[in-house]
């Protein structure tokens, strides 16, 4: 089930979205330019759940903090960061409309660092680099979830009549859709568990994280909203 567009067009120009795609396919191309040195831009700005959790223990020198921002403008492939700005750019445009920048920019980092401190708790003793901007993307769905439930995504999706060897497109209830994108990144976040901080792989958890924070985030900024009778925009 791949999104290909969302049936919900946005007031303004997403700026903010678009150089937040910008930062990261710089980033990429820095870290190609690495050549055989990316592992070390890798240990040296991905989050590494082993360093973060000496640092709280009071067991290291270093302040490890930053990672956890660096760490999500980094990719490991190709296949990682189109995957990743293909999301941000078909669900980040209208939250960035409906939230403001201020707001964007602060449910997107905060949103990211909550997805690491998530997979942090469920293997606090790796040393794999976590990296990737899939935490922070993950607040932006989440947050969409709630702001446009009725909102239609055209999915690319198997035709069960060709027992998947074809594919149709077709749209999908935004809720449904990032509903079953949630219960498939909780149910691969549980089956890993065993395996946490020993393999490589997708960091599911830090999905969960992010995406709960995006509904908890934006839950919060309806209430806020009503309370102070702000209006801004629709909400599908």
């Amino acid at each position: 089930m791949l999104p290909l567009k969302d049936v919900n067009p946005s007031r303004k120009r997403p700026f903010l979205t678009y150089t937040i795609v910008a930062i990261n396919i710089l980033v990429f191309f820095i870290e190609l330019a690495q050549g055989v040195g990316a592992n070390l831009f890798f240990m040296k700005y991905g989050f590494i759940p082993y360093r973060f959790n000496l640092f709280l223990k009071g067991l290291s020198e270093e302040t490890y903090i930053l990672p956890l921002l660096t760490s999500m403008f980094l990719h490991g492939s190709w296949a990682h960061i189109i995957g990743n700005m293909w999301y941000l750019i078909i669900f980040g445009d209208n939250i960035e409309d409906r939230l403001g920048k201020v707001h964007f920019i602060i449910l997107y980092l905060i949103s990211g660092i909550v997805a690491a401190i998530t997979q942090f708790l469920v293997s606090p003793t790796s040393r794999i680099p976590m990296v990737g901007a899939s935490g922070a993307i993950s607040g932006i769905l989440g947050a969409y979830i709630v702001f446009y439930p009725g909102a239609r995504i055209l999915s690319l999706v198997p035709d069960p009549f060709t027992f998947g060897l074809f594919f149709r497109i077709i749209p999908i209830n935004a809720f449904i859709f990032l509903f079953i994108w949630f219960a498939l990144q909780l149910l691969q976040g549980v089956a890993m568990i065993p395996y946490a901080g020993k393999v490589g792989g997708t960091a599911f958890w830090a999905h969960v994280g992010g995406f709960v924070f995006g509904v908890v985030y934006a839950l919060l900024y309806l209430l806020y909203s009503k309370l102070t009778g702000i209006k801004r925009y629709r909400v599908s």
